[in-house]
């Protein structure tokens, strides 16, 4: 073989092992690609927490107590019977008042409208509650309850027109302009009633005029142009003696778990089961509800029971059996439920009656008023599985004091009346203020306070 023939051979094979080795590390590293992760392209969506501006806050309160038929020539005309105190105030001192008008009790002046001003970008804790105590022939007894926030959409659930009931709806529009107010009423029957509350004014209904022959019924409260404040006034006479009154607040919507705490049960003479009653409605869709009587004081459950619920049908049970006591009601449905408890001490004269609506869970810092009433007393329940502490500040300086509240338990703590109170909770619970006496009795859910903002996340 010649030199330039042997070199060709040479070179030959050394292209044909480059090419068997490139050609080898194209396959190893055509399967290393496949199995390793591939770089991928992603967007993080932008995104910021933002804290809204606070605007002023602002209380409705309810003003004059309502009687009904004391004139027989007009037996659905209103008067007023009685102007509650009120005691009210806030983290900046007391909220600003201004009177709204009562034309239907042929008054020029009617409900107060309470107003914390926003000051440097932060808006002030305030709060409000008025109490009236009445002894006339045909309206006695005692009420109170808490200045609140107009809603656009609320439900009442409680009152009656049974012989001797005597309630009425009250509507408070605190805006600039009229609202436009639809009442659909739930019950054997459903109806509407659509009326129109004029600016900065507050009107009365009388429940026999929009939910004629309903004893149980629950309305609910659809407004349209300007949020209203709803409230029902209800009274009852057995035979010829006044047996009680109370002033029920709105509740702003369905929910699946509901609590209530603050509820009392009495000693009755025979059969109790009226003495303490419990209201439902699932609104929509048929529900079961799961409801559990606690003790305060005690973690376990003295009663517990299922309710069946049909769409748009209101159910009431009878809390019966409960000895004289103090309780916390829990109840959890499969679909969201409007409820309301009705307590009372006794029947005829000088006993009184009161609702119980459910009590919020309460985390942030609230601001709450105890009205003039007797033994005033707030009552907190910590439903969680975490043991929570509550400090109670009372807003005119006085001593502070702190309540420990054992996960799944209920405690109470006297308050002073006519006192405004900052109330700061470690975790989550629910509380109400009680005011009990021999034919005087109220209960006031504790709301979360208005002008606390919350941030909420923005994408652009």
């Amino acid at each position: 073989m010649t030199g330039t023939r042997a070199f060709r051979v040479a070179a030959t094979g050394a292209r044909l092992v480059t090419g068997v080795v490139v050609a080898a590390a194209c396959v190893v590293g055509v399967a290393t690609a496949i199995h390793a992760p591939w770089p991928t392209v992603r967007h993080e969506p932008a995104q910021v927490d933002v804290t809204p501006l606070p605007g002023d806050s602002v209380l409705v309160c309810n003003g004059d107590l309502r009687a009904l038929g004391r004139d027989a020539a007009a037996p659905l005309e209103m008067r007023a019977a009685g102007t509650p105190s009120l005691t009210a105030g806030g983290t900046s001192g007391p909220p600003a008042a201004m009177q709204l008008a009562a034309p239907d009790l042929g008054q020029d002046s009617g409900p107060q409208v309470l107003t914390g001003a926003v000051e440097e970008r932060s808006a002030p804790l305030i709060a409000g509650a008025e109490s009236i105590a009445v002894a006339a022939d045909d309206l006695a007894g005692y009420a109170a309850l808490p200045c609140g926030v107009p809603r656009l959409d609320s439900w009442l659930v409680g009152g009656s027109v049974a012989t001797g009931a005597q309630d009425i709806v009250t509507l408070t529009n605190a805006a600039e302009v009229p609202a436009t107010v639809t009442l659909t009423i739930y019950g054997a029957t459903r109806s509407t009633t659509t009326t129109v509350v004029p600016a900065r004014t507050q009107i009365g209904l009388p429940l026999s005029a929009v939910a004629a022959g309903e004893e149980a019924p629950v309305v609910k409260v659809a407004a349209v142009g300007a949020p209203v404040r709803a409230v029902l006034q209800s009274s009852l006479v057995r035979v010829l003696d006044p047996a009680g009154v109370d002033l029920q607040d709105a509740v702003a919507g369905a929910q699946q778990n509901l609590v209530f705490t603050g509820v009392q049960a009495f000693a009755a003479d025979g059969d109790d089961a009226e003495m303490t009653v419990l209201r439902l409605l699932s609104p929509g869709a048929g529900t079961t509800a799961t409801v559990r009587v606690q003790r305060e004081g005690s973690s376990s459950t003295v009663d517990e029971f299922t309710v069946p619920l049909d769409a748009d049908v209101p159910a009431q049970v009878s809390l019966s059996g409960l000895e004289p006591g103090r309780y916390t009601v829990e109840v959890d449905a499969e679909a969201p439920v409007v409820a309301a408890i009705r307590e009372q001490d006794g029947f005829g004269l000088d006993s009184d009656f009161a609702w119980a609506t459910p009590a919020p869970e309460i985390q942030d810092e609230v601001v709450f008023a105890v009205p003039s009433g007797p033994a005033p007393r707030l009552q907190i329940a910590n439903t969680s599985d975490q043991d929570a502490t509550v400090t109670l500040e009372p807003l005119d300086g006085g001593e502070p004091q702190e309540v420990s509240i054992a996960a799944g338990e209920t405690r109470g703590v006297e308050v002073e009346a006519r006192t405004t109170y900052r109330m700061r909770t470690t975790g989550a619970v629910h509380a109400a203020v009680t005011l009990t006496a021999p034919g005087r009795l109220a209960v006031l859910p504790v709301q979360a306070s208005p002008g606390v903002e919350r941030s909420i996340t923005v994408y652009p």
